[in-house]
């Protein structure tokens, strides 16, 4: 092998490795079918906690599109151990009061990361079941194209 072929994959490599994030313990995204969210077609992901002293942020994505018809979004996010079960009702603004969406755009959708959870500890090492469900009047929510949730370990 030549060195410019060597530099080449050296450096091939080293821009695949720096894509990696290692702090994230989960990072789902759902489509939704027909861009419409129902109350049934609830998001969830499994968490592995090995150590409870640990720290993370959990949050919650959202895209839609600009036909959405509200300024915000009402959620409710559920955390399942297999002893408790945590949940807590959310609201985020989408839009100024102008109509000005706040989510970065690109052509017609609208993308957010929410905090959901900062700085949070588990009680206790186990596997955890999050789960995210819509909470606004409209069943389904038309105009939602993808719901997911992030999970990353702080350092």
């Amino acid at each position: 092998m030549n060195l410019s072929k060597i530099l080449f994959l050296f450096v091939a490599v080293l821009v695949a490795l720096s894509g990696c994030d290692t702090n994230n313990i989960a990072d789902t995204n759902q489509t939704m079918p027909s861009r419409n969210w129902s109350y049934a077609n609830k998001v969830k992901v499994v968490v592995d906690i090995k150590d409870s002293n640990k720290l993370f942020n959990i949050y919650f994505k959202l895209r839609h599109t600009a036909d959405y018809r509200y300024s915000n979004i009402f959620v409710l996010f559920n955390v399942k151990s297999p002893k408790k079960k945590r949940n807590r009702r959310y609201e985020f603004k989408l839009a100024q009061a102008d109509g000005q969406w706040n989510g970065s755009g690109s052509g017609n959708l609208y993308t957010y990361t929410f905090p959901l959870l900062t700085n949070f500890k588990f009680p206790a090492p186990g596997k955890y079941e999050l789960e995210l469900e819509q909470n606004m009047r409209d069943n389904p929510l038309k105009e939602i194209s993808d719901v997911g949730i992030k999970v990353v370990s702080v350092n």
